[in-house]
């Protein structure tokens, strides 16, 4: 993968641009944001896909496959850190010398003269950037925002509003969140990771004390993440709310439910609020109450924030119905750290009642699979009932000789839980051969896994003709 330069200088004056890698969600979002602001978009993907076609809808130029010609007269090309080196389009513009910006340089290019909620930690962004956008449409605000996934109710990752606010899904892997001018700083949570990027966890805390001391006005943080409290040690900061089930937080989750609708009390400087999501689990009860106290923090009334919160439908591929087969419920989620995958799977048994949960995990990155597989392992066989591991989707890594999806398959405790089945074919008909009626199958990953969905469902299928 490329190390973007953080440090170089954008243009002052941005009236074209060239996005490689267009179609992702972080990626499109962007895009479309300089597109409401006038400015002249192209862009190319691997692929086409809706958010492609969305862009192109709204007036970007989009190419299929990326090539050196795609790479127009333009004032910057945007790209992630998910590119390879030799790019053509990215060799390209810097053998033409056409500034090379990274995607976050671009978002704080255009986010430069707003009040601005940066949301960042290692898992709940999305999630939460979500909340905090729907509820202050709820509450008659209308913020620009930028979120990582796209916001159910709204069919959109982004979008410009009127107000001077701004919401951002702030990236923490590559350092990046450090150059947001940011005025309100949520943090979800600290737990380790991207230590390919920061080397230690010394460093990776560092990151965290930095972003939220910057902060002009607040600092929201969680009370229960062991990482969050270290990083809340160490701040100067003098605005700092923390929030989770911990006796010590100032906005406070208690009676959450554990099966069913998700309910759950607010308290906060004495008052109790009764609260609901029509999202299950228990992460996203303190997700929510993150969202509270960030709005809270704003200016916000407390049981109009709670009325708020209760719009929030979710966020694509995260535990995202996709359809119902002979009673059995298919689901994708974003999962792709032992923590998340935890969490996501918690919130599926605590809505299928007696059915069972399978979850198909496709581990993401060589070195993170190399680094947590016995994690993963430990993790799918507490919380689900049976697991199928693909391969590993590598992404911008280069293959580590000996790290495949058997290395997380090979340290379940007890092998009868789990197959390891890296053909995708074979793996959906093991999913459905082993699904009953009332058990949901979950996918679990960041990379490319929903794409199996559709072999899924079709293998379903003829499942359930050969038992008619």
């Amino acid at each position: 993968m490329i190390k973007p330069d953080l440090s170089a200088p954008v243009p002052d004056s941005l009236s074209s641009v060239h996005f490689v890698g267009i179609g992702g969600s972080g990626m499109s979002g962007i895009a479309r944001l300089f597109l409401a602001r006038g400015i002249s978009v192209t862009g190319s993907d691997r692929g086409s896909s809706e958010n492609v076609e969305q862009l192109r809808a709204l007036g970007a130029t989009v190419h299929v496959g990326h090539d050196a010609a795609n790479v127009g007269d333009v004032d910057a090309v945007i790209v992630t850190s998910a590119l390879w080196p030799d790019n053509p389009e990215l060799v390209a513009a810097r053998d033409r010398g056409v500034p090379v910006l990274h995607r976050s340089q671009a978002l704080a290019w255009l986010v430069a003269d707003s009040r601005l909620v940066s949301v960042a930690g290692a898992h709940g962004k999305t999630t939460s950037t979500g909340m905090i956008v729907t509820a202050l449409l709820a509450l008659g605000a209308d913020p620009s925002f930028v979120n990582g996934g796209v916001i159910e109710s709204l069919g959109v990752s982004s979008a410009p509003g009127r107000d001077d606010l701004f919401v951002v899904e702030a990236d923490e892997s590559d350092g990046s969140f450090l150059l947001y001018n940011t005025a309100v700083a949520l943090i979800t949570n600290v737990d380790p990771d991207h230590l390919d990027h920061y080397g230690t966890r010394e460093n990776f805390l560092a990151a965290f004390v930095e972003f939220a001391d910057r902060s002009s006005e607040s600092v929201v943080i969680s009370a229960d993440d062991p990482g969050a409290r270290d990083v809340r040690s160490r701040l100067s900061h003098q605005n700092v709310i923390t929030f989770g089930q911990s006796e010590s937080a100032d906005v406070r989750v208690t009676d959450i439910s554990r099966s069913g609708p998700l309910s759950f009390t607010i308290a906060y400087k004495g008052q109790r609020i009764t609260a609901s999501l029509a999202v299950p689990g228990v992460h996203n009860a303190i997700n929510a109450a993150g969202a509270f106290a960030v709005l809270v923090g704003l200016g916000f009334e407390p049981a109009a924030i709670v009325a708020a919160l209760t719009e929030f439908g979710g966020t694509k591929r995260r535990f995202e119905l996709h359809d119902v087969i002979g009673g059995v419920s298919v689901f994708d989620d974003y999962a792709h750290h032992p923590t998340e995958v935890a969490a996501a799977l918690s919130a599926a048994r605590s809505v299928v009642g007696d059915g069972r949960i399978i979850a198909v995990h496709q581990p993401h990155l060589y070195s993170r699979t190399k680094a947590f597989a016995g994690e993963f392992a430990e993790t799918l066989e507490k919380h689900a009932d049976h697991t199928i591991v693909l391969d590993v989707c590598g992404a911008r890594e280069d293959p580590i000789p000996g790290v495949t999806g058997a290395l997380v398959s090979e340290r379940f405790a007890d092998a009868a839980h789990v197959d390891y089945v890296p053909d995708w074919q074979e793996a959906a008909d093991r999913t459905a051969e082993i699904a009953r009626d009332g058990d949901y199958i979950i996918t679990l990953g960041c990379g490319d896994v929903y794409l199996i969905i559709p072999q899924l469902l079709a293998s379903l299928e003829r499942e359930r003709r050969q038992d008619v």
